[in-house]
């Protein structure tokens, strides 16, 4: 046998694990974040992408170590929908210089290579149902990515931008995809003035696209994954959608601090499980932690959307956890509104009463009473 110099061998073994490496094989080390470039005036005359879904991801994607990249349709500076700049995840982020920098200028969506990203991911906000479907190179641009083994994520209205990506075999992305966003419940709540211009409802559209919906109750935080597509529901679902897609990028994401918002989510899950004793027991040792505003919020709304009695206990017990920390009358007059609806008049009474006697002309109330005692 010939003897075969080393270095030969060596080069023989660089060349076939050239060969065995995608050749377009995503940087394991990028992420793209897409946003909406829809918005103008903070939301008020044009919708734009959510800023706590921004910096949340932002600063998790950052803490385990990916470069991260923003684009948007047209690319430039892009603006948020009104948010908090004193939030803790907001300020951290915008205290970043070269975060700011980035966002002054996003690339443009049809200038950017799918290969050079582990993973994309989605920001929702109503401006993401306006210009982010009718994006082709997006469309193309996830596509490819998906196809190159990269990972796509999106949250709250970001999932619109999956509708009609197609893969090479001409299949929907997100056809047999077990999946979530924004839904229909939530929309009828919050969608305001924007929701009656939109294209199509994103619930019904992902349906119709043949994906596997999936939802939580209203306003409650909701990941779905299914192997590398990653969606969560609303605004709370962003911390976990982005540690999901640090996770099938196949990292392991570091331990961090909960957010407030985030922390405040653990109690209201604790009530609708019905251990209502540990979330006040929580909620009382240290309320400083907690965004009881958002609890109290949340048990508000869910109320409104309720139709069995059940979810309506549910939200009510929601308000009862926040009621010792909040002084808002509109607070004991949805629980008041609740209680009636499960017949509980002796207690709807005692809270309007409750009410009236702090704001005798609070007409809001007299109403409500009179409702009682007819």
């Amino acid at each position: 046998m010939r003897f075969i110099p080393r270095t030969f061998h060596l080069a023989c073994t660089l060349l076939l694990a050239t060969l065995a490496t995608p050749l377009h094989a995503a940087d394991a080390g990028r992420i793209l974040i897409v946003v909406s470039g829809e918005g103008r005036d903070q939301g008020k005359t044009r919708p734009g992408y959510e800023f706590d879904e921004l910096s949340q991801a932002w600063l998790i994607f950052k803490a385990n170590g990916f470069a991260i990249e923003v684009a948007s349709p047209q690319g430039g500076a892009v603006e948020a929908d009104k948010y908090n700049p004193q939030e803790s995840f907001n300020a951290a982020l915008l205290a970043d210089a070269d975060a700011t920098r980035v966002l002054a200028d996003t690339r443009k969506t049809r200038d950017v290579k799918a290969s050079d990203y582990a993973a994309i991911y989605v920001v929702g906000g109503k401006g993401a149902m306006f210009d982010l479907p009718r994006d082709a190179a997006l469309a193309s641009l996830l596509a490819d990515a998906y196809e190159h083994g990269a990972v796509i994520g999106a949250v709250c209205h970001g999932p619109a931008a999956l509708v009609d990506v197609r893969l090479r075999n001409g299949a929907s992305l997100v056809d047999g995809k077990a999946l979530t966003g924004f839904t229909n419940e939530e929309e009828a709540l919050f969608g305001k003035r924007w929701a009656k211009e939109f294209p199509w409802l994103l619930e019904d559209r992902l349906r119709e696209r043949g994906a596997r919906w999936e939802e939580a109750p209203l306003m409650m935080p909701k990941v779905v994954v299914d192997g590398r597509l990653v969606t969560g529901q609303n605004p709370y679902s962003t911390p976990g959608v982005a540690e999901a897609i640090v996770r099938a990028t196949g990292r392991t994401p570091v331990a961090r601090t909960a957010w407030r918002d985030e922390l405040t989510m653990a109690p209201a899950a604790q009530a609708r499980a019905g251990d209502t004793r540990s979330a006040a027991t929580a909620l009382a040792a240290e309320t400083a932690r907690y965004h009881v505003d958002l609890l109290g919020l949340l048990g508000y709304y869910q109320a409104q959307a309720a139709s069995r009695d059940d979810d309506i206990r549910h939200a009510l017990q929601l308000m009862q956890l926040a009621m010792p920390y909040m002084a808002q009358p509109e607070l004991k007059l949805g629980a008041a509104e609740a209680h009636l609806r499960l017949g509980e008049h002796a207690q709807a009474r005692a809270l309007v009463q409750h009410v009236l006697e702090g704001k005798p002309d609070m007409e809001e109330a007299r109403a409500l009473l009179q409702r009682i005692d007819g």
